[in-house]
C-alpha cells in the first residue's frame, strides 16, 4: 500500500492515544513504519488504543508545553509526522475556550516550531475539521478556498489552524524554497463526521449511542435534524496517508489543504443513522428530546472533495450504509463478546479498496 513509502519511515502521530490516531498507528504499524505517538494519557475507559496493544514507542505530554514538545520530536527525529492531537469536541469548547484554542491553536504552532528545527523532518499532515469553514448552512459542499470561520470556539480554533498553517507554509516552509532552503512539506487535511468502532469521546452521537444501549437505556438525539457526511474512520485515513506519501516523494504541488469526505448522497440527519444503528443492533432505543438552551451546533455541513478526487486520485471506499453496519456490529460484538473487530474490518476494508482499484493499493507485483 502506499507504494511502500511508510515501510521502515520514523512515524509521529500526535494524537494516537485517541479514536482517529489510534486507527492510524494500526494502519501504520501494519506499514511496517516505526511508529511513534505523542499524546496525553488515555481519558476514556476502555480506550480503543490500550485494546489493540500496539508495538509503537509512546511519548505522554502536552502539546501545550513547547519545552516537553520539542524535547520529544528532537528524539525521536520523524520523517513525517500525523498531526491529530486536539481538543476534539464542540460543547466541550463551550465549557472550555481558553483550553480548546490553547491546544488547537498554539499546539500546532508549537508542533510546527519543533519540526522547523529538525533536518529529518520531510512531512507535516496537520489533521484539522470540516468545521473550519464559516458555516454558511447552504446545501453544496465547502471547498478549499472557501472562507475560514466558525460559531463556536472548536470550530473557530481549527479555522486559525487552517489559517496559521497557512502562514507557517509561505513563512518558513515556502514551495518556492523547497529544497533549497528547507526539505519539508506541510498540508492539512479535513474531514468530516467520522464513526467507526472503538470511539468512547463524550458528546459524540455513535459512542453515547453504543454505551446506552449496553446499558439497555435509551439514548437521547438532542439534534435530530442535523445534517452531517458521515463516513467510517478508514476512508479519511486512507487520505491522509495518501497525501503524506505525496509529500515524503517531495510533490511539492501536493502541499495544500484537501477536503476529505463521503459522496453528496451519504449525508444523513442525526435521526437516520440512530435508525439504521437499529438494524444492526436491534437493543437500541432512541428518544427525541427538543432543548432550546443547548449551545449552537451546524444544521447543516457538506465538503466537496474534488480537489482530492483530482490531484490525488482519492476516493472513498465504503458507503455510509456499509459504514454505519461496520461500525454498530463493532460495538455489538465487543459488549456482548468481548471481542475487538478492528483487524477484521481493516481486512474487510483494504479487500473492498484492492477490488475497486484504489489507487493506493496493489497486488504484489505492483500491478
Amino acid at each position: 500500500m502506499f507504494a511502500d513509502i511508510y515501510f521502515g519511515k520514523r512515524v509521529l502521530v500526535t494524537g494516537h492515544t485517541g479514536f482517529k490516531g489510534s486507527w492510524l498507528t494500526f494502519w501504520l504499524s501494519r506499514l511496517g513504519a516505526q511508529v511513534f505517538g505523542l499524546a496525553l494519557h488515555p481519558d476514556t475507559r476502555p480506550c480503543h488504543f490500550q485494546l489493540l496493544d500496539l508495538p509503537i514507542q509512546s511519548v505522554f505530554a502536552d502539546i501545550r508545553d513547547i519545552r516537553a514538545l520539542v524535547k520529544a520530536i528532537q528524539a525521536i527525529q520523524p520523517d513525517i509526522v500525523f498531526h491529530l492531537a486536539a481538543q476534539p469536541l464542540v460543547r466541550r469548547s463551550y465549557r472550555k475556550p481558553v483550553e480548546t484554542f490553547a491546544t488547537n491553536v498554539m499546539g500546532t504552532i508549537h508542533l510546527y516550531e519543533a519540526c522547523r528545527k529538525l533536518d529529518a523532518v520531510r512531512a507535516i499532515v496537520t489533521i484539522t475539521s470540516d468545521k473550519c469553514y464559516e458555516n454558511k448552512e447552504w446545501v453544496w459542499g465547502y471547498r478549499e478556498n472557501d472562507p475560514m470561520g466558525g460559531f463556536d470556539p472548536y470550530s473557530a480554533s481549527k479555522g486559525c489552524a487552517e489559517l496559521m498553517t497557512a502562514s507557517y507554509r509561505r513563512s518558513y516552509f515556502d514551495l518556492d524554497q523547497y529544497g533549497i532552503t528547507h526539505h519539508t512539506l506541510v498540508a492539512t487535511a479535513r474531514a468530516g463526521n467520522v464513526i467507526g468502532g472503538g470511539d468512547w469521546g463524550e458528546d459524540r452521537l455513535i459512542p453515547d449511542i453504543a454505551r446506552a444501549t449496553a446499558k439497555q437505556r435509551p439514548v437521547i438525539l438532542r439534534n435530530p435534524s442535523a445534517i452531517r457526511p458521515w463516513q467510517h474512520v478508514l476512508d479519511p485515513l486512507s487520505g491522509y496517508l495518501l497525501l503524506g506519501q505525496k509529500l515524503l516523494e517531495g510533490k511539492k504541488n501536493h502541499a495544500d489543504a484537501y477536503n476529505f469526505g463521503p459522496s453528496p448522497d451519504n449525508s444523513m440527519t442525526v435521526k437516520q443513522v440512530a435508525q439504521q444503528f437499529k438494524v444492526h443492533w436491534s437493543d437500541m432505543t432512541y428518544e427525541l428530546h427538543s432543548d432550546n438552551d443547548q449551545p449552537h451546533e451546524a444544521g447543516l455541513l457538506r465538503l466537496d472533495c474534488a480537489r482530492a478526487n483530482s490531484l490525488l486520485n482519492w476516493r472513498p471506499v465504503w458507503d455510509s450504509s456499509l459504514s454505519l453496519e461496520k461500525t454498530a456490529v463493532w460495538y455489538k460484538q465487543y459488549y456482548s463478546k468481548s471481542k475487538v473487530l478492528t483487524h477484521q474490518d481493516f481486512e474487510d476494508y483494504t479487500l473492498t479498496a484492492y477490488g475497486k482499484k484504489m489507487c493506493w493499493i496493489t497486488n504484489s507485483s505492483g500491478q
